[in-house]
């Protein structure tokens, strides 16, 4: 089991990388655009881990590990930012290109945009001394704020393709928090979040991982419309 957390990531990846070369997907052809939004992503992520691993906010469990790191995180987790963005956005395009009616109308988008926005408000509120829910909740509430700003209209794909990515989510991110095995493979500092759990992952999560994503998403999009133009032009 020392190397459950790497099949985790090359299972997420498999999948979606043999089908980026389907005919009608051609997701390859955005390898450019979504790189490039994951290093921006992971310059974000990447010393926020660092700091939170090193502040046990949450750590690794070395049973699931191949024992290999890389400033202070196993070389599993460089892989999960890396795995988990490109999975989760090939769906994303994947039911956009298979629907192109795969969206939110204007007024579901914006009660959604409210309902999250007040929820995580109201949370930092009564929390912001929680360092995982203060962190993570911040972030999403300047990247939502980000893009309702500029492009409010990739909200409306985002938001109803999410809700798809959620069900894959659950199941990695279940087994990485402890569901279905004896110990968990990533473990967290309760006292630093909500403690509250969905089966055995913390709630926080969810909102981690909406912000994880948008912000490879939008530095795509930002890029693919930039290629567009000079393409036009």
């Amino acid at each position: 089991m020392n190397s459950l957390y790497l099949w985790l990531n090359i299972g997420s990846i498999s999948v979606p990388l043999l089908f980026s070369f389907h005919p009608r997907l051609k997701f390859y052809k955005k390898w450019k655009s979504l790189f490039l939004g994951i290093l921006v992503m992971m310059a974000v992520f990447i010393p926020w881990d660092i700091v939170f691993t090193e502040n046990s906010f949450w750590g690794f469990n070395p049973d699931y590990l191949t024992g290999y790191y890389l400033l202070g995180l196993p070389i599993e987790e460089w892989m999960f930012f890396i795995c988990i963005p490109y999975a989760c956005l090939f769906t994303h395009y994947a039911l956009l290109e298979l629907s192109s009616k795969f969206r939110f109308g204007v007024l579901t988008t914006n009660i959604i945009i409210v309902s999250l926005l007040t929820v995580l408000i109201i949370t930092l509120w009564y929390n912001y001394d929680r360092w995982y829910t203060l962190t993570c909740f911040v972030y999403a509430l300047l990247m939502l704020g980000i893009v309702q700003s500029y492009r409010k209209d990739l909200l409306r794909n985002f938001f109803a393709t999410y809700l798809v990515i959620l069900i894959p989510f659950f199941l990695v991110n279940g087994i990485l928090t402890g569901s279905g095995i004896d110990e968990q493979v990533v473990w967290y500092n309760n006292d630093e979040n909500l403690s509250l759990r969905m089966l055995t992952i913390p709630v926080e999560d969810t909102i981690y991982n909406l912000g994880m994503l948008l912000t490879v998403y939008v530095v795509m999009e930002a890029l693919e419309k930039r290629s567009g133009r000079k393409k036009i032009t």
